[in-house]
């Protein structure tokens, strides 16, 4: 007799609106956000219409549709491809009689599964809390009667069963924490001696597998949304001799809510501070030039559309037709890699040279002998093409980083006198 499986405890259906072709893309991702969460998904429905109705999110008439289809299906959850206001979810409830989630609601909860750290889970329940404060209202805030599933994962029944000023509490809590950790990295950036190159693309791009490639690191590389949300650093040598600190970021998504980037604020703050972007795209997605406007637009958001960027046009091994991806293929600043075969890996760190900016200039120095410590810090911070021994001291000539080549100004060294 086979084994019994046992139900998702979420059995959902899905809902959005409909006007143009990025929200059918955009109901498409939500179901694999509903899968990624573990929900089980039953149906989607659909309603074209120009904007949301502020009683309801849909029209009446499809709201009453979907709870028919609810009660025929068993679903026990509607998740909505938007955020929803207390108004509506209350509405909703009334008429549906099932869990209303939110696609807010519903990220975060990948969220509190993929967290590990003490920073990533503070943050998590930080956006979970800022989010569910305005919406305790109605039978909606009682997930736990679903005995688990989406939205009570994280903070949990916890802070189902508090008022409105333990959560405030709760908030203002957490806001001091990260403003801590904010002030930790702060001080970690300030004393920092390399350059840092952030990995930053939308999420399930293979930015994890990029960094496997590029640093050995061995972080989780799975093709699932949201896989990463602890950032990762690791060291990296360039061609040219530099090294550098990568960074691996979590991901972006299509309507990143207020929340989620407030609350992601100090883990952003790292991609603001960068030196130079990666942004990682997968080219074989087919909506991959929304997918890059959609990582720009979230840089701009956290002033970090300024810096230096480069284009890493991934999953090349999957494309059959290179003609659909010319407009972004002609980008100067673009390169066509694949992090899962290490295709064209050369070619990216050669454009990290490139595009670094320059914290070396070519320099002879002449240290005296006694000092034949400094060449450590030489070496390690510079790339050295020339070394000769002299009565006077060691010659060195090569590209040595500015701030240490300021400190040992006084041993800079003119061969035109010999």
């Amino acid at each position: 007799m086979p084994l019994e499986t046992r139900k998702p405890a979420t059995r959902a259906i899905l809902a959005g609106l409909i006007s143009g072709v990025s929200e059918q893309q955009t109901l498409e991702e939500l179901a694999l956000l509903a899968e990624t969460a573990g929900a089980e998904v039953l149906a989607k429905v659909t309603q074209k219409r120009p904007s949301k109705d502020p009683a309801y999110y849909l029209g009446l008439g499809k709201v009453r549709e979907i709870a028919q289809m609810a009660e025929f299906l068993g679903a026990n959850a509607v998740i909505f491809d938007d955020d929803l206001t207390p108004v509506q979810i209350r509405n909703l409830e009334d008429i549906i009689g099932t869990q209303i989630i939110d696609r807010t609601t519903l990220i975060l909860d990948i969220f509190a599964q993929r967290a590990r750290s003490l920073e990533g889970k503070i943050q998590v329940e930080l956006a979970q809390l800022q989010h569910l404060l305005p919406r305790l209202t109605g039978k909606g805030v009682e997930l736990s009667r679903e005995g688990g599933g989406i939205g009570t994962r994280g903070p949990g029944e916890t802070k189902l069963e508090t008022d409105r000023r333990h959560i405030r509490r709760r908030i203002s809590y957490l806001k001091r924490e990260l403003e801590r950790i904010r002030k930790n990295r702060e001080l970690l950036r300030s004393s920092r001696k390399y350059p840092v190159v952030s990995l930053v693309g939308y999420t399930n791009a293979g930015k994890s597998t990029l960094m496997n490639a590029l640093t050995g690191a061995g972080v989780s590389a799975n093709d699932r949304l949201f896989d990463t949300l602890d950032t990762t650093t690791r060291a990296l040598v360039l061609p040219d001799g530099r090294k550098v600190l990568l960074s691996d970021t979590v991901g972006f998504i299509r309507k990143l809510s207020h929340e989620i980037v407030e609350a992601f604020k100090a883990t952003l703050e790292e991609v603001k501070e960068s030196d130079l972007l990666i942004i990682v795209a997968d080219a074989s997605s087919s909506s991959v030039e929304e997918e890059i406007a959609t990582v720009r637009k979230v840089l701009n958001e956290i002033q970090a559309g300024d810096i230096p960027s480069i284009l890493a046009l991934n999953k090349m091994d999957k494309i059959d037709n290179l003609d659909l991806l010319k407009p972004l293929i002609n980008d100067k600043n673009a390169v066509e890699i694949s992090a899962l075969k290490g295709t064209n890996l050369d070619l990216l760190l050669k454009k990290m040279c490139v595009l670094l900016p320059q914290t070396r200039e070519h320099a002879s120095l002449l240290i005296p002998y006694e000092y034949g410590f400094l060449l450590d810090d030489i070496y390690e911070n510079g790339k050295v093409e020339r070394e000769e021994y002299r009565p006077e001291g060691i010659e060195i000539e090569g590209m040595i980083d500015s701030i240490l080549l300021r400190k040992l100004r006084k041993y800079l060294f003119d061969r035109s006198c010999f």
